[in-house]
């Protein structure tokens, strides 16, 4: 430990030994940290591993490896936190690094601290003259908290003929229900948003001292649902009203019903965003639900739809891009994705040094630093920089694809990621000669990552109408997201309005719409 200038010895030895011994202590602790930062880097690597091997899959023992290293690692580092010994006031001072401001827009609550002494320490002096005073401000948390909110009607009655008028209110999202639109909102977004199951839920509430039994918020869950469909149904006639959509779909774990045991469902994402090509048009998602992953599903999903559609290799979405009608063009065409082109390069890197897929990877990446120059330019623009500067790259990368196919095993792994490009390759080209089309399906990637990183934390659903019941609750906070608006202050307005709102207006109750209305 570090001694305070004025306790130190005035003999020369004994200086000596101090100052081996606190420097035999801090090469100590160097190692130390050194073996812990070691630690911390090595755990990453094994994290961003399985991740990588998780991603799409539904394998609970990853699941647990996974969270089985993040809270290894979140314990090394709060251990290490812990370790560093403060400051002592007898050190220099030394550089800090900038601390990131607090958010303004969050309130502030001032807590006045009085001077306790009334007398100078220096020279006991009582005269003062009143000073700026010093603020500090850290951030601090009040936990969430219920209220009973009293609707006061006042009444009026005529004298003349006894007829009684009475204030209206705004009908409540539940008919003769106690939930406020608040707590739906809330219930709902921890549901789907936070992954809170409802039993837990009721857990964290009765803590607070209110008791809500898991079915109770079970009926609201479904009232709700109810209430909002009219206005998922708008949000995907919006989804399929646009000529460019990404499709992706993942795996949901679903009960099945009689049996006490699990089912793997499916979530399909459709994801409308213009926005990397200039267009205004809001962005939105929209989920749907199916028991298993046959074809038919998005075929039925997309029979209004025409476009083209971002997707991955799925077998089921083939027959979408076949012409329904001889000598008539397809009514979607197909925009494969580069990124799982490169992610297939990218696995193969995770084994060793691999010349082959660390070439691929660079002359991917050449045209994804293209694709950055140009996001959220209009189309024309983006048409004519992929034209001049990745036409050229593209051809090139298939021209040594097929080099490389020629001298390689035929049943190696790098062979098999190449051929997993080639046989893709109109598909793949599409988007150069299209300024209105992207490089890769990662817009509905992004879309399915919060499921997907969710699952191991709940049930999706307890049957397959539960599943279509989330499907439409998720598409609402999604698209709330995607436009830049709380999913929870979003539902909250909705349900506040919903009961009384003309059907034929639902629209208005869209995210962006309500927004730009407030």
């Amino acid at each position: 430990m570090m001694q305070a200038a004025a306790d130190l010895p005035d003999d020369i030895d004994a200086l000596r030994a101090i100052i081996v011994a606190q420097a035999a202590e801090l090469a100590d602790q160097a190692r130390r940290l050194q073996s812990r930062d070691t630690l911390i880097e090595k755990l990453k690597a094994q994290l961003v591993l399985l991740r990588r091997s998780r991603f799409g899959a539904s394998s609970e023992k990853i699941d647990r490896a996974i969270e089985q290293l993040e809270l290894a690692l979140e314990d090394i580092e709060t251990t290490s936190f812990e370790s560093v010994a403060p400051v002592q006031e007898s050190e220099p001072e030394r550089a800090k690094p900038s601390r990131q401001p607090l958010p303004d827009h969050l309130p502030r609550h001032e807590v006045l601290h009085e001077i306790a002494a009334c007398s100078c320490p220096t020279c006991g002096g009582t005269d003062f003259l009143k000073a700026s005073t010093a603020v500090t401000e850290v951030l601090d948390y009040v936990p969430a908290s219920f209220r009973v909110v009293r609707h006061l009607l006042p009444r009026l009655i005529c004298k003349g003929c006894d007829t009684e008028i009475k204030a209206a209110m705004s009908a409540p999202p539940i008919e003769r229900g106690k939930p406020g639109p608040g707590l739906i909102a809330h219930v709902l977004v921890a549901k789907y948003c936070d992954h809170l199951p409802l039993y837990r839920q009721s857990e964290i509430y009765a803590r607070e001292g209110v008791d809500i039994a898991r079915s109770t918020m079970a009926d609201w869950v479904g009232k709700a649902n109810a209430l909002l469909a009219p206005l998922v149904q708008a949000l995907r006639d919006h989804v399929f009203a646009g000529d460019r959509l990404h499709g992706d779909d993942t795996p949901v774990p679903v009960l099945e019903p009689g049996k006490g045991a699990t089912k793997t469902g499916r979530l399909w994402a459709y994801v409308r965003d213009g926005r990397p090509y200039g267009d205004e048009t809001p962005p939105a998602v929209c989920y749907f639900y199916s028991p298993d992953r046959k074809g038919e599903h998005p075929k039925r999903h997309l029979k209004d739809f025409a476009g083209v559609l971002h997707a991955d290799g799925y077998a089921g979405f083939k027959d979408l891009y076949v012409s329904e009608k001889p000598g008539e063009p397809a009514r979607i065409s197909e925009a494969a994705c580069m990124a799982h082109v490169r992610r297939k390069f990218f696995d193969l890197t995770a084994s060793g040094p691999t010349p082959i897929a660390d070439e691929a990877l660079r002359r991917i990446g050449d045209l994804y630093d293209i694709e950055a120059e140009i996001r959220g330019s209009p189309s024309d623009r983006r048409l004519k920089e992929r034209k001049a500067k990745t036409r050229p790259r593209f051809d090139a990368l298939r021209r040594w694809f097929d080099a490389q196919l020629s001298q390689l095993p035929r049943k190696s792994s790098t062979a098999e990621a190449i051929r997993y490009a080639t046989t893709r390759w109109q598909a793949l080209d599409r988007f150069i000669d299209d300024g209105t089309i992207e490089i890769d399906n990662n817009a509905a990637e992004r879309s399915i990552r919060p499921i997907a990183l969710g699952r191991k934390n709940w049930l999706f659903a307890g049957s397959d109408k539960g599943g279509e019941r989330a499907a439409g609750i998720l598409s609402l906070i999604a698209t709330a997201k995607l436009n830049g608006v709380e999913p929870e202050g979003y539902l909250r307005d909705v349900l506040t309005r919903i009961a009384d709102h003309p059907i034929s207006r639902i629209n208005e109750l869209l995210p962006w719409k309500l927004q730009a209305a407030q």
